[in-house]
């Protein structure tokens, strides 16, 4: 299927998706959560089953570059805690998108927007302030581990929305900034790669979507530089409110639809 054809994408929609891509790779070297603006746009502008399939390359990328960044922050236990739980999450999130069709994805991924935006406002009233992340290998940090993991590795399947979920579980485990950039940097990272064959399998990625990719990847790299310069300088809380209005703006606009 000619996916390029199928979209007819206009000059203006292009700009939109390049204004997502710098999206992402600010995202991933600053704000995690501004990428749900980046999602809630690609879905606006494409076939919203198969944007997911073209957003994630872009995040990859993104990815790649948070590592390069901040790899000498990464918390391993946590991570080792997180990922079986999230393999669990993968599977069953590509069982839904092998039973839903686009319509069903679209009302699916604004539900989803709208609820990580009222997890992300939860978030911000209950950061926690611990010097140290919290043990994984207590009762109720394993619990909290696999709750987190599978729902996390469900939505970003289903609409590469994990990454409110994520946030919210590194930050209530008490990881500051740099701690908290490193060890989702690596999360991100392997997590993504995983879904490739399932979302290749699924036929979301393609050599045409692959080309759009190719086009809007050098959006990626100027918005996860100007990420890396802003994360010490930036008003944390008024851009998360802002991240919050446009995701909400953005979940309302895909369920009405």
């Amino acid at each position: 299927m000619n996916m390029m054809t199928l979209w007819h994408i206009t000059g203006w929609e292009f700009a939109a998706l390049a204004l997502a891509a710098l999206m992402v790779g600010f995202s991933k070297t600053a704000v995690s959560g501004a990428n749900t603006v980046s999602l809630a746009i690609f879905a606006a502008v494409l076939p919203a089953r198969a944007s997911t399939g073209v957003l994630l390359p872009l995040l990859i990328a993104g990815d790649v570059l948070a590592v390069l960044t901040y790899r000498r922050h990464a918390h391993w236990p946590t991570l080792w805690r997180l990922f079986p739980a999230v393999a669990a999450g993968l599977v069953l999130g590509t069982l839904f998108l092998l039973w839903a069709g686009d319509g069903v994805v679209r009302t699916s991924i604004g539900a989803i927007l709208l609820l990580m935006a009222g997890v992300t406002m939860w978030r911000r009233r209950t950061t926690a302030t611990a010097d140290e992340p919290e043990a994984v290998a207590t009762r109720s940090g394993r619990l909290k581990a696999r709750s987190y993991g599978v729902l996390g590795g469900f939505t970003t399947m289903v609409a590469n929305a994990g990454g409110p979920v994520m946030s919210l579980y590194l930050l209530s485990a008490g990881f500051r900034k740099l701690g908290f950039l490193g060890t989702s940097a690596f999360f991100y990272l392997i997590v993504n790669l995983v879904k490739v064959p399932f979302s290749a399998g699924l036929g979301l990625i393609d050599g045409h979507s692959l080309l759009l990719d190719l086009a809007l990847v050098a959006f990626v790299v100027p918005g996860a530089l100007l990420g890396k310069w802003a994360v010490h300088r930036i008003d944390q809380r008024l851009f998360e409110q802002l991240v919050i209005a446009a995701t909400i703006v953005g979940g309302v606009q895909l369920l009405l639809t």
